[in-house]
């Protein structure tokens, strides 16, 4: 394969829009920390939603859907669709709060809502535990793919690529902060579909693939096309659909669908105008990234079992790239070199607005934590706003040489979504009820956080070196939140309760519902202070429920409209429509303030 004229104008075009951009908002970026980590808080809905859209859009993403397709099915899936529940528990419950808390960044939250030192403590160690630790891993998995679209692509070298694809990113990224990162988004976002949509409509006319409907009876196809696993085959819907469902998607942390929110969505919900844009942003970024985007990359992932049926013709077809990242999931940009001239630099340019996109936001939220939550708070208190976006920028550039050497090691998208789900097993629950239980507190994070990274620790290193062979990895989740959740629970109780001070003056901002905060509000009512109503814990759950069935139907009914099951997609399409109707109609119950 090679690259045309044509091909390296796009590609040359894409930079310099981006790029463009990046120096407009560059002239705002630098005047503070609020403007250089959240826009001033004044950015609109769309914008925020569609920036969250274009971030999940990683360069790995389609290798990663490519590599769940080509092993397990479009059912296989499930492992992340179940985190529509996270996402939506999110919009309609927490995005208000995270909103009126008032904070800059998500870790600051700590020293409002728990008391002493543990809480300085559990927000400096998180700052780097998440900043550095959690951030580099995920950026290092997008960097993976980076890796081998410009080996196939391109004919680069894993090293040329860090270096090429890091130097340009954090070169863009240190320009415009957060709303630069933003305004680049949207624009990316609109580039990688149409190159995603384009890819899949191309392979499809391939002579080995010989149409879509050719494709979706192709012997090594067929088996792969339901959206539900096999309900009488245990060893199949246990891990695929029952895990997920009933366990992952509330008690392990990931970035992107932490439970309660966190990261960078609760920094795009902080950043927004107002309550009512926090909550319509994180509803737009729930619905595309979960409906609308998947079935490009699955259809690509489906013409790839036709062209590549196993990993050898993979290797046969590229025998210069290195044997050990020769996975499933190397899938996808081999099926990429097929594409026309122009078409071609079309979806390369589509990647690398997916490769910059994810990596300049986790390179701007990881640095706001170094800046904010661990340099102001215990090395500088009085920095100054120029001095803090200074350190952000330098905090910037380590994070992705760190990044870029952890990508060298690793061989598998797959590989980094199950290091990083079982790091956070048995956490969930925690960022769920500290905002409605007064009982939590920081010594509850601090053992949920050991006790899961030392599990996950323990069935990463110490069975191998044991002798012993692995649990299976839902085995190992199911392991991992028994655990953490009891000793979590046992510190709870056994260590002291948050200062009272404390809890009253958050309960004050954050008026949260429900009846885990009794003690708090008689307390208060005590001392004379007339209380707002709290926020509708049912209301919220409620809306939750008809936006899951909503989003679901819609995943559904396009994946039916596809397969040409018109009887499915029919009914798939009213159950989305009348959802829809049931959430418009209970909207004004929630109560979202437009301030």
């Amino acid at each position: 394969m090679k690259l045309t004229t044509l091909d390296y104008i796009i590609i040359a075009a894409f930079f310099v829009v981006s790029i463009s951009i990046g120096l407009i908002a560059s002239r705002r970026a630098g005047k503070s920390f609020s403007e250089y980590f959240l826009a001033g808080g004044k950015m609109p809905w769309w914008m925020l939603g569609l920036s969250m859209v274009a971030t999940t859009f990683a360069a790995d993403t389609p290798n990663f859907v490519a590599n769940v397709v080509r092993t397990q099915g479009v059912s296989g899936n499930w492992m992340w669709w179940s985190f529509l529940l996270t996402g939506l528990l999110t919009v309609f419950v927490y995005a208000r709060l995270w909103k009126r808390s008032g904070v800059l960044t998500d870790l600051e939250f700590y020293e409002i809502r728990y008391s002493g030192r543990p809480a300085g403590f559990l927000r400096g160690f998180r700052a780097i535990y998440l900043g550095v630790v959690f951030n580099c891993l995920v950026m290092a998995n997008v960097t993976l793919a980076g890796i081998k679209l410009g080996g196939i692509l391109l004919g680069w070298s894993p090293l040329q690529t860090v270096l090429l694809a890091g130097t340009v990113t954090v070169a863009y990224t240190l320009m415009g902060g957060l709303r630069g990162v933003i305004l680049t988004d949207c624009f990316q976002f609109v580039l990688a579909m149409v190159g995603a949509i384009a890819a899949a409509v191309v392979v499809c006319d391939l002579p080995e693939v010989g149409g879509f409907a050719n494709l979706l009876v192709h012997e090594n196809v067929a088996g792969k096309l339901s959206l539900l696993p096999d309900f009488s085959d245990t060893n199949a819907l246990i891990p695929l659909l029952v895990i997920p469902l009933a366990v992952q998607w509330w008690s392990s942390w990931y970035p992107g669908s932490e439970p309660g929110g966190g990261g960078y969505v609760a920094q795009r919900m902080l950043g927004a105008r107002s309550e009512l844009d926090a909550t319509t942003a994180t509803l737009l970024f729930q619905v595309a990234h979960y409906a609308i985007r998947p079935w490009p990359w699955i259809i690509v992932a489906f013409a790839s079992l036709v062209v590549f049926p196993d990993l050898q013709s993979i290797s046969d077809a590229f025998p210069n790239i290195d044997p050990k990242i020769v996975k499933d999931d190397l899938a996808y940009p081999a099926m990429l070199t097929f594409l026309p001239s122009g078409l071609l630099g079309i979806v390369i340019a589509s990647l690398m607005a997916a490769f910059m996109s994810t990596i300049s936001t986790q390179l701007n939220w990881g640095s706001s934590y170094i800046a904010h939550d661990f340099y102001r708070r215990f090395v500088a208190p009085d920095a100054s706003e120029k001095t803090l976006v200074t350190v952000g920028r330098v905090s910037t550039v380590g994070l992705m040489v760190i990044a870029g050497l952890v990508a060298l090691t690793l061989e598998s998208a797959m590989d980094g979504f199950s290091i990083l789900l079982q790091i956070g097993a048995g956490t969930g629950l925690i960022y769920i009820l500290r905002w409605f239980w007064w009982r939590i507190n920081a010594f509850t994070e601090i053992a949920g956080m050991v006790v899961s990274f030392v599990v996950a620790m323990f069935f990463r290193f110490g069975y191998p070196m044991l002798g012993w062979e692995r649990p299976e990895d839902w085995q190992q989740l199911l392991i991992g939140v028994f655990v953490t959740t009891i000793a979590w629970l046992l510190v709870t109780f056994l260590s002291p309760v948050t200062d009272l001070a404390v809890l009253k003056d958050f309960y004050r901002r954050i008026r949260p519902g429900g009846s885990g905060w009794g003690p708090v509000r008689d307390a208060l009512a005590r001392d004379g202070v007339e209380l707002e109503s709290g926020e509708s814990i049912t209301a919220g759950i409620r809306a939750m429920v008809a936006a899951t069935f909503m989003t679901y139907a819609l995943l559904f009914g396009t994946g039916y409209l596809l397969y040409g099951q018109w009887i499915s997609f029919g009914v798939s399409f009213l159950v989305a429509v009348a959802a829809g109707i049931t959430l418009v109609r209970w909207w004004p119950s929630l109560k979202i303030s437009h301030s």
